[in-house]
């Protein structure tokens, strides 16, 4: 019997309008009121979920969670009561900065509780819209002036593929080759701390409520969420997701995000 379900949000919970679906809120709903945990696993800072969590009923809730910047902390809906970090050195930060200024990146800086944005445009504004409310724009090409801020991720929006993996070696080869990086949204490198991934998160969390790996659902669409698919004992590939995420998934289902995938799963295995 599953007892938790994690949950990535952008292009798995959330539809292309960034909206959950009434058919995914009752399913959800329904899961939790039969003692079902449903965890939120997702690269996004817990406090851009808050809207999400409301209409979940999830909000402001004791003994429910998030697991945030891909496994960067893990937080307790009620209070939003941050139980773990995982923070990335201010060196490490700093010099994948000047990386992406080299390469005239939009670049997300990530706090515990802030967004810091480097270079953004109207491409990149028209994406976050609806789904980050409040960031900060960096107007300096440095960040000096965060050098006593926790920080705990960073991501560049570079365009293709074929880039992304061509920086993801230069930053393995001359950065830190420790790093866990990841690709999402078909737009983003995002680099966390080595110990930080939704894969790790979820065994965290699964331990401090209890639960095993195998009462376990993960649900996801893109590389960011490979860790978690992998860990959990039913790995979930969206039918929109990435053929590699399909690829590691136990199950892959016949709906997309816009046609409630993830209350076909609920529907499926739990319900």
């Amino acid at each position: 019997m599953y007892k938790l379900i994690a949950c990535d949000l952008d292009e798995t919970l959330l539809n292309d309008q960034k909206k959950i679906s009434p058919e995914n809120v009752r399913a959800i709903k329904k899961a939790v009121a039969q003692g079902v945990f449903f965890v939120p696993n997702t690269g996004r800072n817990f406090l851009t979920v808050q809207d999400n969590l409301r209409e979940l009923g999830l909000y402001q809730q004791e003994n429910s969670y998030v697991i945030s910047f891909n496994g960067g902390a893990i937080v307790e809906n009620q209070g939003n009561q941050i139980l773990t970090t995982n923070l990335l050195s201010f060196k490490v930060i700093r010099q994948l900065f000047e990386l992406g200024v080299k390469n005239n990146y939009c670049i997300h800086v990530y706090s515990l509780d802030k967004l810091y944005i480097w270079n953004i445009n109207s491409k990149e504004i028209n994406y976050i819209s609806g789904r980050v409310a409040h960031w900060e724009e960096l107007k300096e090409d440095n960040i000096d002036a965060l050098a006593g801020t926790e920080l705990v991720k960073i991501i560049f929006n570079v365009p293709t593929k074929a880039e992304r993996e061509k920086i993801e070696g230069e930053v393995l080869r001359n950065i830190d080759d420790s790093l866990n990086i990841t690709f999402s949204s078909d737009r983003y490198i995002e680099f966390n701390s080595a110990k930080a991934d939704k894969g790790q998160g979820l065994i965290k969390l699964g331990k401090m409520l209890n639960i095993e790996e195998d009462e376990i659902i993960a649900i996801g669409d893109s590389g960011n969420d490979l860790a978690m698919i992998k860990t959990a004992g039913l790995g979930v590939a969206v039918a929109n997701a990435h053929e590699l995420i399909k690829e590691n998934a136990n199950f892959i289902t016949s709906n997309d995000n816009n046609n409630s995938a993830v209350a076909e799963v609920i529907e499926k295995f739990i319900l």
